[in-house]
């Protein structure tokens, strides 16, 4: 088995993670927040901080070589189950029915000013196979 780290924190006083772990064909996503570049969260509604944290989700795959139509289970973390809605109108912009994964939403209590936390599986048929 084969194993490939991707975006893993170099600043220090970092935390030990990376931003996805590929193994055989499959990619495993850390949980992506509404953070901009900088680090800083992004603050404003659900839509904004959806789209943020569904961006880095996209920026985190294609940073392993894999795209949003290699995604086949999605986990969604809110802060307030109320926002689900407003959570489901940008993430339907994100993933169409075509590539419809498979997702779990949960409520969960958020550090900070989070609203949504993001994480997915995907595969792709590894090279050679």
């Amino acid at each position: 088995m084969s194993i490939e780290r991707f975006g893993i924190p170099t600043a220090p006083g970092a935390l030990p993670f990376a931003k996805a772990v590929a193994a055989d064909g499959w990619l495993f996503v850390s949980g992506q927040v509404p953070r901009d570049a900088s680090g800083e969260i992004v603050s404003g509604s659900i839509s904004v901080q959806a789209r943020v944290a569904l961006d880095n989700l996209k920026a985190a795959l294609e940073l392993a070589g894999y795209g949003l139509e290699d995604v086949v289970r999605v986990t969604v973390f809110l802060d307030d189950p109320r926002d689900f809605a407003g959570f489901n109108k940008v993430y339907a912009q994100y993933f169409t029915a075509e590539h419809a994964p498979a997702r779990v939403c949960v409520q969960a209590a958020m550090m900070s000013d989070l609203r949504v936390e993001v994480d997915c599986i995907a595969y792709k048929q590894p090279q050679g196979k």
